[in-house]
């Protein structure tokens, strides 16, 4: 039970879902979706996570995946693989984010990034919470050492791509203002679907980051989120976009492309569904003033 109630994933559930809404139906519109991100124009709000190795889940997995969130108007991330499997996922038209992991080597950090320019990726950033593993000592990811990195270690990473860089695994307002300071054109809130137990749910820690951010860059949330309804609790408490991951993976299975599409083109329903009983006309409109706290 101990453990239960450390799991960081389950609390971040159970923080979703302590979240109440009221409801706003007059002069309520059916809302837009429709979002710019660095520059491009995308239909939802909603993007797929930084996922890796989806070859294990369905023939091409990461190809499909890309494939889905290209038909659905949707943002892509792009964990692990190698240069010709993001060739392929750019090849579908989808917007494709690499994040690379923060390798020891600083070489190969930037001959990641490199290779994701020169197969044609959208944007480029790290994986910042994969460099420690839990027993006090740097992470090794399938054989791969990691090692953290300084201020002026992610700066030359930013400052060698003209590609938007977005720093994953943000979870304090320490590493937000460290972002900002640093140029970086977004952050994930995430603690990496529990890296570390009793993580804070990122929708707690959300508003602080959004105060401290504004809108000098880019905040996406990751973990948990499930549904259109946690993406406008995301979005009301100061997200400009969320990451779905293990969502999408059984449609994946299932249906391929289609299945994420479809996966994709239904939590945008639901988001839609939520905005139109608030009241919220569009994104920049949404604000915590529907947020309630359950503490009954």
């Amino acid at each position: 039970m101990a453990n239960e109630r450390s799991d960081s994933n389950l609390i971040t559930r159970e923080y979703f879902d302590s979240l109440l809404l009221e409801m706003r139906h007059i002069d309520s519109v059916i809302p837009d979706t429709e979002i710019d991100l660095f520059g491009e124009k995308f239909s939802m709000p909603i993007a797929t996570a930084a996922l890796s190795h989806l070859g294990n889940t369905a023939p091409d997995g990461m190809a499909k995946m890309a494939q889905g969130a290209y038909e659905a108007g949707a943002l892509c991330f792009s964990g692990m693989g190698t240069a010709e499997e993001i060739r392929s996922m750019c090849a579908t038209g989808a917007k494709v984010i690499k994040i690379v992991k923060p390798h020891a080597d600083n070489a190969t950090v930037l001959a990641k990034i490199r290779e994701a320019e020169e197969t044609g990726a959208f944007g480029v950033g790290m994986d910042i919470d994969h460099a420690f593993s839990a027993d006090g000592t740097y992470d090794n990811v399938m054989g791969l050492p990691m090692k953290s990195k300084s201020l002026a270690e992610l700066r030359s990473f930013i400052e060698s791509t003209n590609l938007p860089f977005i720093i994953k695994g943000v979870l304090s307002i320490s590493d937000a203002e460290k972002c900002l300071e640093l140029g970086a054109d977004g952050i994930i809130v995430s603690h990496h679907h529990g890296i570390m137990r009793s993580a804070v749910p990122p929708l707690m820690v959300l508003p602080k980051i959004k105060a401290l951010v504004g809108d000098r860059m880019k905040i996406f949330v990751d973990c948990c989120v499930e549904s259109g309804m946690d993406a406008f609790k995301a979005l009301a408490l100061g997200a400009d976009a969320v990451c779905t991951g293990r969502a999408i993976m059984p449609p994946l299975k299932e249906n391929g492309a289609e299945g994420v599409r479809d996966k994709l083109l239904t939590m945008n329903s639901e988001l839609k569904g939520v905005m139109e009983r608030t009241g919220f006309a569009k994104l920049s409109d949404i604000d915590n003033s529907v947020i309630y706290h359950r503490n009954f």
